[in-house]
C-alpha cells in the first residue's frame, strides 16, 4: 500500500515537472512584454524579419565606457530620415524653374509656406524668417522619423528618449540664443522677470522663470517620446492579445480574437498616421512659440 502511494505521488511530481516545463516553454516561445519592449528599445543590428538581421558598425569605448559611438538602429533610422528628405529635396528641386509649381513641388511649397507664414511669423514676429530653416528641418525630421517607424521591419526614431532629447537640446539652443541676440546675455536674464512687480516678489518669479527655461524643452522631450512610444505599444499590445488569447485558452480562441486585435491594431496604425502630422506640427509650432517669448518677451 506505502509502495503505491508512494509510486502515485512520483507519477504526480512527474506530471507537474512535465506541466511546469511545458508552461516554460510556453512562455519562452511567447512573451508578451519581452516581445513589446524588444520592438520599442534600440538594437545593434538592423532586424526587418528572423531572416534578415543587418549587424551595423560597432566602435570600442571609450572615457572608460562612458562614450560609445557604435551605430544602433534609431541612428541608422535617423540617418534613413536625413536621407530621404533630401532626396524628396532634390526631386522637388528639380522643377524649380516651372513657372508653377505641381506635384511634390507644390505639396512641399503648401507645408513650407504653412510653416513660415502660421508658425514662424505668428508665434516669432519681427526677425522670423532667420529661423525658418531651423524650424523646417525639425518639422520634416520629426515628420520623416514618425512615419517611417509605422513602416514594418523600421523603428521609430522619435520613439527613443535620447533622440527626442538631441532634439529639445537643440531647441533649448535655439531658444537662448534668440534672447540673447536681440538683449545680450545678461539683459536676456534680467526679461525673465516682468517689469512693475514688488521688490519681495521678483526672487520667486526669477526663480520660477528661470526653471521654466529648462521645463520648456524638457516638455517637448517627453511629449513627443511619449506619445510616439504610446502609439507603437497599443498597435503591439492588440496583436499579442491573439497569442496570449491562444496560449492561455485555445488556438480556436485566436482565431476568434484575430479579426478584433487586428481591426483594432489597424485603425491605431492609421491614426498614428495623423499622430504623426501632429506631433511633429506640435513640437515646431511650440518652439517657435518659445523662440518669440525669448526674441520679444512681454513687458
Amino acid at each position: 500500500m506505502l509502495s503505491e502511494t508512494t509510486e502515485s505521488a512520483g507519477h504526480a511530481t512527474e506530471a507537474a515537472g512535465h506541466a511546469t516545463e511545458a508552461v516554460g516553454h510556453a512562455a519562452e516561445a511567447w512573451d508578451p512584454g519581452t516581445a513589446i519592449i524588444g520592438h520599442l528599445l534600440d538594437h545593434s543590428s538592423f532586424h526587418v524579419t528572423d531572416a534578415i538581421d543587418i549587424p551595423l558598425p560597432q566602435f570600442p569605448t571609450m572615457l572608460d565606457g562612458m562614450l560609445d559611438l557604435s551605430v544602433t538602429k534609431h541612428v541608422a533610422m535617423m540617418w534613413i530620415a536625413g536621407l530621404l528628405i533630401l532626396f524628396i529635396g532634390w526631386l522637388a528641386a528639380r522643377t524649380r524653374n516651372d513657372a508653377v509649381p505641381s506635384g511634390l513641388r507644390n505639396a512641399l511649397e503648401v507645408l513650407i509656406s504653412f510653416i513660415r507664414d502660421e508658425i514662424a511669423r505668428k508665434s516669432i514676429g519681427e526677425g522670423s524668417d532667420r529661423f525658418v530653416g531651423y524650424l523646417l528641418t525639425t518639422f520634416f525630421f520629426i515628420l520623416a522619423c514618425n512615419l517611417l517607424g509605422l513602416v514594418p521591419g523600421m523603428a521609430t526614431a522619435t520613439g527613443n528618449i535620447s533622440v527626442t532629447a538631441g532634439l529639445a537640446l537643440m531647441a533649448f539652443v535655439t531658444i537662448q540664443f534668440a534672447g540673447i541676440r536681440n538683449y545680450g546675455f545678461f539683459k536676456h536674464i534680467k526679461n525673465l522677470v516682468p517689469h512693475g512687480l514688488p521688490a519681495w516678489l521678483i526672487p520667486l518669479v526669477f526663480a520660477l522663470e528661470l526653471l521654466s527655461i529648462f521645463v520648456k524643452p524638457f516638455a517637448l522631450c517627453i511629449r513627443l517620446f511619449a506619445n510616439m512610444l504610446a502609439g507603437h505599444v497599443v498597435i503591439l499590445a492588440f496583436i499579442s492579445l491573439i497569442f496570449i488569447m491562444g496560449d492561455v485558452f485555445s488556438e480556436p480562441a485566436a482565431w476568434a480574437t484575430s479579426p478584433v486585435a487586428v481591426g483594432f491594431a489597424l485603425f491605431v496604425h492609421f491614426l498614428e498616421l495623423l499622430v504623426s502630422f501632429v506631433q511633429a506640427y506640435i513640437f515646431t509650432m511650440l518652439t517657435a512659440t518659445f523662440i518669440g517669448m525669448s526674441a520679444h518677451p512681454a513687458h
